[in-house]
C-alpha cells in the first residue's frame, strides 16, 4: 500500500516540542496515525516531495511562517498541491496548511483584519455543512483550538465554507470531495494549548493577563479532533 505524506511546513517552539513533541508528532497522536504508514517531508529543511501519485493522501501542517511571505519552499508546495488536487489526491490542511491550500487553488490569504485569533473557541457549522459527507452528522456547534494571525480572506473558485467562528468566516473549507482544510488545529489538545498560552504570555509580558485568562479556558476538543481522524481513516 502507498504511504500517505505529511507536508511539514514548520514546527512548534522548542519549549512546546520538549513537552509535547513537534507538529508531526501531534498529528500522529491526535490522528491516531500509524507512523509506519506515513512519510514526513520537511519542506523548510529542503526535503522534496515525490509526485502525487506516489501517495494515497496528504496532510499539511501548521507553521510559524506566513503564506504571504511567498517563501520558495512554500510556493513549490503550492504548485505540488495544485497538481495533487488535479490528480484527485485526498488532502487535509490545518492552519498554515489551510491557508496554503487556499492560496494554491487561487484564493486570497492575508492578515486577519481583527488580529490574532487564539484560544479554545466555538465553531459553528454553516448550512452548507448539512450536505457535506464529513460533517453532516456533526453537532452544529463545537470547540476547537486556534492560533493564527493570517487567514483565508477570499475562497478559491468552487470552494465552499462549511464552518465559521465569531471572528473568522472560513474555519472549514471544502475544495473537492476529498480535499478540505481547517483554520483551527485538530492536532492540538488541551495541554498543548495550555503550554502555548504560557509561552506567548512570556513573549508578551504586557499582555500576560489576557493570555493567562485564555489559558484558563483551554481544553481538549474531541469533535474537531475527530475530523482529522476520520480523514485518516478514509485513506
Amino acid at each position: 500500500m502507498k504511504p500517505f505524506v505529511i507536508l511539514q511546513t514548520g514546527d512548534a517552539p522548542d519549549v512546546i516540542r520538549q513537552q509535547h513533541g513537534g507538529f508531526t508528532d501531534m498529528f500522529l497522536q491526535q490522528g491516531e496515525i500509524n507512523p509506519a504508514s506515513v512519510v514526513i517531508v520537511n519542506l523548510p529543511a529542503g526535503e522534496q516531495l515525490l509526485s502525487p501519485e506516489h501517495y494515497r493522501g496528504a496532510i499539511i501542517t501548521g507553521s510559524a511562517a506566513m503564506v504571504t511571505e511567498l517563501l520558495p519552499w512554500s510556493e513549490q508546495a503550492a504548485v505540488w498541491l495544485r497538481d495533487a488536487v488535479g490528480m484527485g489526491l485526498p488532502i487535509f490542511g490545518a492552519c498554515y496548511g489551510h491557508q496554503l491550500l487556499a492560496h494554491a487553488l487561487g484564493g486570497e490569504v492575508g492578515y486577519h483584519p481583527q488580529g490574532m485569533e487564539i484560544g479554545t473557541l466555538e465553531i459553528e457549522l454553516l448550512p452548507e455543512a448539512k450536505n457535506d459527507p464529513a460533517l453532516q452528522y456533526y453537532p452544529p456547534r463545537f470547540y476547537a483550538n486556534l492560533i493564527h494571525s493570517q487567514t483565508v480572506l477570499r475562497l478559491p473558485e468552487g470552494a465552499v465554507a462549511l464552518a465559521r467562528s465569531a471572528q473568522d468566516p472560513h474555519q472549514i473549507i471544502r475544495y473537492r470531495d476529498n480535499v478540505m482544510s481547517t483554520q483551527f488545529h485538530p492536532e492540538f489538545n488541551g495541554p498543548v494549548m495550555h503550554s502555548y498560552m504560557s509561552w506567548i504570555a512570556e513573549l508578551e509580558p504586557e499582555h500576560q493577563t489576557k493570555y493567562l485568562d485564555i489559558q484558563r479556558r483551554t481544553s481538549n476538543t474531541p469533535v474537531s479532533q475527530s475530523l482529522l481522524r476520520e480523514f485518516v481513516n478514509g485513506l
